[in-house]
């Protein structure tokens, strides 16, 4: 992947907490990439690529989109800012959207059932 090309993104904020290993999806990130500069509101990344092991230890699911670098977890904690996030998600191509108390789930992940929203 080319970072260089990535405006808002760093590769440091994807790696599992656990292993350091980053094998975020690069569509993902391009997407993400542009839905940042759509929103115009920071995203700040709680959750990137995750290992197996951290993924169990988190309370994540087996199948978790995580394992296989296709989603992220971004703070979001106030209704304002979520909505400029959610909907710059949706206009980038993400199809997978969970929405949690202060954080926001997104991912791009083909295997998984596409045109979802969730709440946790």
């Amino acid at each position: 992947m080319n970072w260089e090309n990535i405006r808002h993104f760093k590769p440091h904020e994807f790696k599992c907490p656990c292993c350091g290993r980053c094998e975020i999806k690069e569509e993902a990130i391009l997407a993400l990439d542009m839905a940042r500069e759509m929103a115009g509101v920071p995203f700040r990344i709680t959750s990137g690529f995750r290992c197996e092991k951290h993924n169990r230890e988190v309370g994540g699911k087996p199948d978790s989109a995580h394992l296989g670098g296709w989603a992220v977890d971004i703070r979001a904690t106030n209704s304002k800012a979520r909505y400029k996030i959610i909907t710059a998600l949706i206009n980038c191509g993400f199809t997978r959207i969970g929405i949690g108390k202060n954080f926001i789930h997104a991912d791009k992940d083909p295997e998984k059932v596409q045109n979802v929203v969730w709440v946790y």
